[in-house]
């Protein structure tokens, strides 16, 4: 028995005797002595009725989301094909916003140069092994499209057609070292010959070689095209001279190009098949 007294289920029940004769003492003083049983075990129930309550609204939540997950998914692919017609329909905006804007480039430059014929065309290939970005266009000799025609843009020259397809050609560019356009800078009226360069092209940029010894071109001139030889208009736009060095041999100078269009990456193009100057 002694052990008993000593023990600590002994000392838990004196613990809760104590307890239960406080709150009885504390119910008496304030005349409700009657309730306390029902508030005792109201304090006890209320964390497990609030524990049995967060379990029951989990399990309603996790059954509402499976039920409506069919509805959701649903959505979600329905979303799906909206942004994609979205998407479509801005590709489609952008092809006839470039198309227009195409058109009207060449509207005004027939305005301006009425003997000129010209065709639209769209780049429809490229080669990804072609270092000096050739490229396929939709228009050929059904169009009236012929070997050497000049091929430009609103922005300057491209290049030139090299192969010719009842409905297809194909353009070498200006970063071609195959490529030799007769041209002139507008300030100084010195001509040499435009083209291609092994080591320029990688930087997309061509060489104007030929030019005389003692010429005043600087960085920042303009090149245009001359007639010299018939294969290109008078006047077209190039590029701008970036820097002006000696050739090899010494007895000449040559100037390193920025095209004014990007090459690499054109869309579309205007052939001019037919000028009469």
């Amino acid at each position: 028995m002694k052990d008993f007294f000593s023990s600590l289920k002994f000392k838990i029940l004196v613990g809760v005797l104590v307890l239960l004769a406080g709150v009885m003492t504390y119910a008496a003083a304030n005349g409700r002595l009657s309730a306390a049983p029902q508030e005792l075990l109201g304090a006890i129930a209320v964390p497990f009725q609030r524990l049995s309550s967060a379990i029951s609204g989990a399990a309603e939540g996790f059954v509402d989301k499976y039920i409506r997950i069919d509805s959701i998914i649903e959505e979600n692919e329905q979303l799906q094909r909206e942004n994609a017609e979205l998407r479509e329909q801005l590709v489609d905006y952008d092809i006839m916003k470039r198309e227009n804007e195409q058109l009207r480039e060449a509207w005004e430059m027939k305005e301006e140069y009425p003997d000129r014929q010209i065709v639209n065309a769209n780049v429809i290939g490229r080669d990804p092994l072609e270092k000096y970005y050739s490229f396929t266009i939709d228009k050929g000799e059904r169009h009236g499209v012929k070997v050497k025609d000049c091929v430009i843009t609103a922005k300057g020259v491209v290049g030139r057609v090299i192969e010719v397809g009842p409905n297809y050609a194909k353009v070498a560019t200006i970063l071609d070292p195959n490529v030799f356009i007769s041209c002139m800078t507008s300030r100084t009226g010195d001509i040499g010959l435009v083209g291609g360069d092994v080591t320029l092209s990688q930087s997309r940029q061509c060489a104007m070689t030929l030019l005389p010894r003692d010429t005043m071109a600087s960085a920042g001139d303009e090149v245009i095209t001359t007639n010299e030889g018939g294969a290109f208009p008078k006047g077209l736009a190039v590029g701008r001279v970036a820097d002006v060095l000696p050739e090899a041999s010494g007895k000449s100078m040559f100037a390193v190009v920025d095209p004014y269009e990007d090459i690499e990456s054109v869309k579309m193009v205007m052939v001019i098949t037919e000028f009469s100057e």
